[in-house]
């Protein structure tokens, strides 16, 4: 029975996963077309990391990018739909996740070398990547609560 319970959770909070990648795709693209930028390719860049694959051409790593972006804001939902298992609720879930997904992130792409660690981040860039993950963190968990109410 709770093993159900359990697994029940994880599979709304990978569909939740689904709405705040979505939410997140939406506030990156919007910035990066207010401000001229481009993708990051981070993403495909860690994962190759993580599996001794050599260094992709432009389009195959932002095809991967792209791949890597969905899969991984899916999944996580997953660790959306745990916190609520484990009993937390509402802005402590919401908040809970947003600290484990950015955090994740802070620690994990420097361990790997794909990116610098936050102390060398200009504050506009730390700025966009918080509001980037929060977007993120309060779609998954606004798209949890949905699919948890019915």
């Amino acid at each position: 029975m709770v093993l159900q319970r359990i697994a029940s959770e994880v599979g709304k909070g990978v569909f939740a996963g689904i709405g705040g990648t979505v939410a997140m795709t939406a506030s990156s693209t919007a910035e990066m077309k207010l401000r001229g930028g481009k993708s990051s390719t981070t993403p495909a860049e860690a994962l190759c990391t993580l599996l001794g694959v050599e260094t992709l051409g432009e389009t195959e790593k932002n095809r991967l990018t792209n791949l890597v972006h969905w899969s991984y804001g899916t999944g996580l939902g997953a660790l959306r739909g745990l916190i609520a298992a484990g009993g937390i609720r509402g802005v402590k879930a919401a908040a809970l996740f947003f600290g484990l997904v950015w955090g994740g992130e802070q620690l994990g792409l420097p361990a790997l070398k794909v990116s610098p660690p936050i102390t060398e981040w200009t504050g506009e860039m730390i700025a966009s990547d918080v509001a980037h993950h929060l977007v993120y963190a309060l779609g998954t968990t606004v798209g949890y609560e949905l699919i948890q109410r019915g």
